[in-house]
């Protein structure tokens, strides 16, 4: 497992692992080398075809601050040419999040803002804290969630995407779970439970069946019915119930037992 100084990735026997933030002591900020490190660990988390799904956490009271000030400092000083570098790494972190083949999860406490509320918007399913405090900053200190804007747009809708971008308005778990960025919010002290039950869910499920709707509905997109998507959908089918996971799936249910992926791990 690669060392890290600023995340800090963990594997469960069980099959899925957990994506720390670990810059506690700067509220878990973004800097050019934490995204560095996220980047190789999501390409870590890619190679391992024994995992079933990834949780993004942050260590400490906040999911994540933002940007780091010292590096926002020091990006001030750069050209266009090493900014536009700077940025395109950022993205890479963003596209690679979201194009992750298996499932991910966001939990979010305390503070969550600009690049944070990014990162949220590419995992496939967010729950957090009904006090967490969300923001769209950038136009506070003079700049635009440009990298992330598709992500949130996508996670939130583009009107709400609008309102907050341009007001920089803080708002809370609550708000984020109207806004569908949520599927769920906790009160801080039952949050760890929350995480439980949603682990214990996700591994109730064929492993290659969430491999398979997951890109399955990444090609549906917003749902607009074509020719092409119909022949897509009914090949996806197909080719689930041929798969050896689908004949076990099936025969499991018939059998009225659990399947093979239920069983405890040695």
């Amino acid at each position: 497992m690669t060392d890290f100084n600023t995340i800090e990735l963990q594997t469960d026997p069980r099959g899925f692992a957990t994506l720390w933030l670990n810059r506690a002591d700067k509220n878990n900020a973004f800097n050019a080398e934490m995204i560095r490190e996220l980047i190789l660990a999501l390409d870590t988390v890619m190679a391992d075809k024994t995992l079933r799904f990834l949780l993004l956490r942050g260590r400490g009271k906040h999911f994540s601050a933002g940007a780091d000030l010292a590096w926002m400092q020091y990006a001030a000083t750069l050209d266009y040419n090493a900014n536009l570098a700077d940025s395109r790494e950022l993205a890479e972190l963003m596209h690679n999040l979201y194009q992750l083949k298996i499932p991910t999860l966001a939990v979010v406490q305390g503070a969550a803002f600009g690049g944070a509320l990014g990162l949220i918007s590419c995992c496939d399913m967010a729950i957090g804290t009904v006090d967490a405090q969300l923001c769209l900053s950038e136009v506070r200190i003079g700049l635009a969630p440009a990298v992330i804007s598709p992500f949130v747009v996508q996670a939130i809708g583009e009107r709400a995407a609008r309102r907050y971008a341009l007001t920089a308005e803080r708002f809370s778990g609550q708000r984020a779970q109207e806004l569908g960025l949520f599927a769920e919010c906790y009160a801080a002290d039952v949050l760890e439970q929350a995480v439980v039950e949603w682990v214990d869910t996700l591994l109730l499920n064929s492993p290659q069946a969430m491999l398979a709707s997951k890109d399955l509905l990444r090609e549906v997109g917003s749902g607009v019915l074509t020719p092409a998507l119909r022949r897509y959908t009914e090949n996806a089918i197909a080719r689930i119930r041929v798969s050896p996971e689908g004949q076990e799936g099936l025969r499991a249910f018939l059998d009225k037992r659990k399947p093979t992926w239920q069983e405890p791990q040695a």
